[in-house]
């Protein structure tokens, strides 16, 4: 029986699946194959909902007596973009100066590749785990995050499994391994921002009411002054405009419409509520009175669309978890990993309200990008931190 031991190979395997969301691709094969000869076992429950592909999911446990830790991460993968422009194959897993090439090496099959050859190497020298080993993988991280990691919770809750601690496997190092771990988020939420007006013609101003004169009122309103100036765990919070459309093509007609994108990252200074009402108050203060006619003042017409399922700010202190890892992490690359809170949003913001999680994997310079690709030596150094946590962390 071979057993799963080599990184390098898992990987391979699993970027030559091409998993681009929502299809499972042969990824969650090729990771059952790799799990079923250390004992695990597997199911692949699909979720569906309206409106949304159907997502097929992975949950595989490893029984034993002892504490649960489960391994969280995603075999979906984004698009890779113009082909053409690769240096190799986006799923050939090459291998080309010492590097492995592919979409989804780093974000994240790395991960789930570095930890399924740990576990088989601390089953090959230890024997069976003192405790229990879950891996809990999703198809659609990279898309909707709706028939994925929430309901594949829900579905193991329902089954009764309790976990005691999670690893989500995404690449965390800014630039080398062992630079950080992320013990928590930011919050996220997104809205837009509609401003009406009155559509007339360019060259007769007093008969029409521009929306953009109300949108760049209302856009510096919510952008000036900051929302905080950060906490002890959090960076600053950020409000970002990232798209201001008013769908006119006509370089001589007043539109009747404009409107804003935005979203909002914020740290536990607040909670969705008190930054939805912020925001909110901003934009009625700065409505109240403005010029939308020239000569003529008027209150802003606007609307605030929220978009839905915001996500929590959250941060893990568990002691153990935290501790065992940093410990294993500094114990392979003599460094010791920063604890930060930076970054976007991961499946970490749902596994919190199960246990406590916390992420690290590999160096994430090329996630998403043309010639995304992880550095031999670091897949080997990511499964020995895996495997010297295992260890630890089931004494």
């Amino acid at each position: 029986m071979t057993l799963p031991i080599d990184p390098v190979e898992n990987l391979a395997l699993l970027i030559r699946c091409p998993s681009v969301t929502p299809a499972e691709g042969g990824a969650l094969t090729a990771l059952a194959n790799m799990l079923k000869p250390l004992g695990f076992s597997i199911e692949r429950p699909v979720f569906s909902d309206s409106g949304t592909p159907d997502i097929e999911n992975l949950y595989a446990r490893l029984s034993g007596n002892g504490p649960h830790l489960m391994f969280a991460g995603h075999t979906d993968v984004v698009p890779p973009g113009d082909e053409s422009a690769w240096k190799h194959p986006p799923f050939s897993a090459t291998i080309d100066n010492g590097e492995i090439y592919g979409r989804g090496a780093v974000d994240m099959k790395g991960g789930i590749a570095c930890f399924a050859a740990a576990v088989a190497r601390h089953v090959a020298e230890h024997g069976p785990v003192k405790g229990n080993i879950s891996f809990l993988i999703t198809g659609d991280e990279e898309g909707p995050a709706i028939n994925g990691t929430v309901k594949l919770l829900e579905w193991a809750k329902a089954k009764g499994e309790h976990w005691d601690a999670a690893v989500v496997g995404e690449p965390t190092n800014p630039e080398r391994l062992g630079d950080m771990i992320k013990i928590g988020r930011r919050g996220s939420v997104s809205g837009t921002l509609v401003v009406h007006g009155v559509q007339g013609h360019a060259a007769y101003p007093h008969l029409a009411e521009n929306p953009v004169r109300g949108l760049v009122t209302l856009v510096e309103a919510l952008l000036d002054p900051a929302l905080d100036q950060g906490t002890k765990d959090f960076q600053p919070s950020n409000l970002e405009v990232t798209t201001i459309d008013v769908g006119n093509p006509a370089t001589n007609v007043i539109p009747a419409k404009a409107t804003a994108a935005f979203n909002i990252r914020f740290n536990d200074s607040w909670t969705e509520e008190t930054i939805m009402a912020e925001i909110h108050n901003r934009l009625d203060r700065a409505a109240a009175i403005t010029k939308l006619r020239p000569g003529r003042e008027t209150a802003i017409n606007y609307e605030l669309l929220w978009r839905d399922r915001p996500s929590p700010v959250f941060l893990t202190r568990d002691e153990k978890l935290i501790g065992t890892l940093s410990a294993s992490i500094e114990a392979v690359t003599g460094r010791k990993p920063q604890l930060s809170t930076s970054g976007g949003t991961s499946d970490a913001r749902f596994i919190k309200d199960y246990c406590p999680v916390v992420e690290f994997g590999l160096v994430g310079q090329t996630m998403h990008m043309v010639d995304e690709r992880a550095a031999l030596p670091d897949l080997e150094m990511l499964t020995r931190i895996y495997q010297r946590f295992l260890a630890d962390f089931f004494g």
